[in-house]
């Protein structure tokens, strides 16, 4: 049997500091392949990493808000992380998930409510120790930010 060798090379390449400016030529792609897939697949999914897309209420409008996220498995739960490509400041769905209790997931063709959980004190070292082993390039995108904590949520199904 063949394994897939792109999840290696994306992670190889998601260790790369010069990746972290490739966001403005990723995110149209992501939404041009989730368009012409009928939202079944976006980049992440091609390069066979674990992605899923969270649609949350917007902190000030209300409004639904949908974002295509990598995610970390944790049993049958999962951990996203507010990385923001090593960005110095917080990503906008990181603010409107501290801000909601639940969300919307859409993973491999279902869609389901989950309870959002921001992670926190002890937990939280637990969960990036967990996360950065699973993604060693959010060790370097915490470098590139200046070293500002990234937010991260736990998405559980209600």
């Amino acid at each position: 049997m063949v394994s897939n060798p792109l999840p290696g090379l994306a992670r190889r390449l998601g260790r790369q500091p010069w990746m972290m400016r490739a966001a403005p030529v990723v995110l149209p792609l992501e939404r041009f392949v989730r368009r012409v897939s009928g939202d079944r697949l976006g980049v992440l999914d091609l390069a066979g990493l674990p992605s899923l897309e969270v649609t949350v209420a917007g902190r000030k409008s209300g409004l639904p808000r949908t974002t295509s996220l990598l995610y970390v498995p944790r049993g049958a739960d999962f951990l996203v992380i507010g990385s923001n490509w090593g960005s110095k400041a917080h990503p906008a769905w990181s603010a409107n998930l501290r801000a909601a209790r639940s969300a919307t997931v859409r993973h491999r063709g279902e869609v389901f409510t989950v309870r959002v959980t921001e992670i926190t004190g002890v937990d939280r070292k637990r969960a990036w120790d967990h996360a950065v082993e699973f993604w060693p390039g959010y060790e370097m995108e915490y470098e590139l930010s200046g070293g500002r904590e990234f937010r991260i949520f736990e998405l559980t199904r209600s």
